[in-house]
């Protein structure tokens, strides 16, 4: 057997990956404090009120939408996913384990993905939507028969992208190898939304850092971009998302949940947030999905400057859910091109686009009214600071403005804070 790196922790353990063949834990929970029972899950969700859920839930909970989940399994009894867990739909090739979760990881990322909140679960940012489970090769978690018989990563990416599901949600790290590589390269070609998380442990992890994938960084209830989210992000880092003071299942027995913080929860959030839009406007593509993420997201820079730390901000699916006239641009037309340094997804948005009664513009240009995403510079640009050249990067309270958080209106402002410099790390060097 291959050696592993270290490249993540889960309540003190540490995960290693395995050159090709595993993916690891590289943003799962830090710091795991075992205060909450089953009953009060939701109390510790505190970004539910401030992102608007009930007044999006007018609009869609997600129907018609399926995300495939890379874990480490999902127990489909759980309170909170009964009826939620499509587990027939995993091919026979790589279902073993797929309801079998060991760890306790892989469920929690469902909960918070498409919960119900039964029971005083945790409740889905996307309840309506479903989703699909593959448990992937771990090491350090597992050894010997066990991990032989559990799907590589790449293999059960490769089957994701031949599925229905739309959205792909990787709260992992560890793929490194060429035979990763290819596979997240496949999947981009099928369309699919490929939505990873960056790490937890002081570098960028992979698949987050490859091309036509979308990297989550983390941030607390203060709207500051966590620690060990800036840390690792290196430039990689697209979107950031609620990772901090999450609820969080403590371990396999599904007896209660653990408040802790990762990469991993954030990415979670972003693939509801990107399921929430995808059923709301189920004919778009995924550059037109990807376009309104970005183009909405919250942030007190240019969102032609994304920064280092935050990328283009924070999700705020509610901007878009509540404009029916809402333009996502052209559907073949990859809104972060310059940095994929491709045409993967250009080509299966055109092809997309030609299978649907898209309303987009079919064009090898972005339209007049296309955002500034869609012309973004290389990831990881000096953008982000304020005129005065501070290291803060602010975001006002909800309201008209065009740079606003997902704050409920009246709210006192909410600033964005990223401590100290940092040398700039172009975001054009993902591209190959």
């Amino acid at each position: 057997m291959k050696s592993g790196t270290y490249l993540g922790t889960w309540g003190g353990r540490r995960v290693q990956t395995v050159g090709a063949v595993v993916g690891a834990l590289a943003a799962v929970s830090l710091g795991l404090a075992p205060n909450a029972s089953a009953a009060d899950a939701q109390s510790q969700q505190w970004y539910l009120g401030p992102m608007q859920t009930e007044q999006m839930w007018k609009v869609t909970r997600g129907e018609g939408v399926k995300i495939a989940v890379l874990d480490t399994g999902v127990n489909p009894n759980t309170p909170s996913l009964k009826g939620q867990i499509l587990a027939d739909e995993v091919p026979e090739s790589v279902a073993y384990g797929a309801t079998d979760d060991y760890h306790g990881h892989g469920t929690t990322m469902a909960e918070l993905i498409v919960g119900t909140g039964a029971d005083g679960g945790i409740q889905g940012l996307a309840p309506g939507a479903k989703v699909v489970p593959y448990r992937v090769q771990m090491m350090g978690l597992h050894t010997g028969e066990e991990f032989d018989k559990e799907t590589p990563a790449e293999e059960a990416l490769r089957a994701a992208a031949d599925s229905d599901a739309k959205i792909i949600n990787m709260s992992l790290g560890g793929m490194t190898s060429k035979a990763d590589q290819d596979a997240v390269k496949y999947a981009a070609s099928k369309g699919k939304l490929l939505i990873a998380s960056v790490g937890n442990e002081g570098a960028p992890d992979a698949p987050a850092m490859y091309p036509y994938v979308l990297g989550v960084g983390a941030a607390d209830a203060n709207y500051k971009v966590s620690k060990f989210s800036k840390e690792s992000s290196d430039g990689y880092t697209d979107l950031v998302a609620p990772g901090e003071g999450i609820p969080t299942w403590c371990d396999e027995t599904f007896r209660s949940y653990c408040q802790s913080q990762g990469t991993s929860q954030a990415t979670a959030l972003v693939s509801a947030a990107a399921a929430l839009i995808w059923s709301a406007h189920p004919d778009w593509t995924v550059n037109q999905v990807t376009r309104a993420l970005l183009d909405t997201a919250s942030r007190g820079w240019p969102k032609d400057e994304p920064s280092m730390y935050a990328g283009y901000g924070f999700i705020r699916p509610r901007v878009v859910l509540a404009d029916p006239s809402y333009d996502p641009g052209p559907p073949d037309v990859d809104p972060l091109a310059k940095i994929n340094g491709g045409d993967v997804l250009a080509k299966a948005g055109a092809r997309d686009a030609s299978n649907t009664d898209n309303a987009g513009n079919s064009s090898s240009e972005p339209s007049a009214s296309a955002s500034g995403a869609s012309q973004a510079p290389g990831k990881g640009s000096t953008g982000g600071t304020s005129a005065a050249g501070s290291n803060a990067e602010t975001a006002a309270a909800d309201g008209d403005s065009g740079n606003t958080l997902w704050i409920p209106l009246g709210a006192a402002a909410a600033v964005i804070v990223i401590s100290g410099a940092g040398a700039a790390v172009l975001r054009a060097r993902r591209a190959r």
